[in-house]
């Protein structure tokens, strides 16, 4: 699969394996929520910056499990996710497209 910029056609897309089009949902920003628009576009995502940096830094993100929204769990991040978060900082993109 691929993910693009689709604010900045100057940023080449990103190949990730196609298993990530599930998880890049652990990734974004909850609409309306800190600097992501209240809508999007069908396979459209924003990735907040900040935290995109935190989980790159720490190597893991945090997902609310939907059976314990109480408590958060730690997913350690696979290549291709160092990968997406990398690309992301490069080229300070928050707003992208699953292709």
């Amino acid at each position: 699969m691929l993910i693009s910029a689709p604010d900045r056609p100057d940023v080449p897309p990103l190949e990730l394996p196609d298993r990530f089009r599930m998880e890049i949902v652990y990734f974004m920003t909850p609409p309306g929520e800190r600097s992501a628009p209240s809508k999007l576009p069908d396979r459209d995502y924003w990735i907040d910056a900040a935290d995109a940096r935190r989980w790159l830094d720490d190597l893991v993100v945090y997902v609310v499990s939907p059976l314990d929204a109480e408590n958060q769990a730690e997913i350690e991040l696979t290549e291709y996710h160092e990968a997406f978060l990398e690309w992301l900082l490069k080229h300070n993109v928050q707003h992208v497209r699953t292709n």
